[in-house]
């Protein structure tokens, strides 16, 4: 049986422990539903694991500095109607008093 390689870090040294995929390199664990229930494609994580879909809602977990604005995110910002894309900033998303903008998914929560 081979074992799937991690979500969050890509590592192929994933075992398997009491029904969950645990990942030595970067701590994340994860079931084998939570994989099954995501569709084939584009797989991005909160910052708790959990699997995020378009149109969710998230929270910002921390202060996040913007260039070339005056103030930061705060921590709790609520963010509506997220869209998923491709690369390091995976959360294509409209915040309030900012604007367009694209976030990690490493730096949110979902709702």
């Amino acid at each position: 049986m081979t074992l799937p390689n991690c979500p969050t870090c890509g590592s192929e040294y994933t075992y398997e422990d009491r029904g969950l995929f645990i990942c030595p390199e970067c701590g994340h664990e994860w079931s084998a539903e939570q994989i099954e229930n995501v569709e084939e494609g584009l797989v991005v994580l909160d910052a708790n694991g959990n699997p995020l879909t378009e149109g969710d809602s998230v929270t910002v977990i921390k202060d996040l500095k913007v260039k070339g604005a005056s103030g930061a995110i705060k921590q709790g910002t609520k963010v509506k109607n997220i869209r998923l894309v491709e690369g390091d900033h995976n959360i294509d998303c409209k915040v309030d008093g900012f604007g367009p903008m694209k976030l990690k998914s490493e730096f949110v929560k979902k709702n």
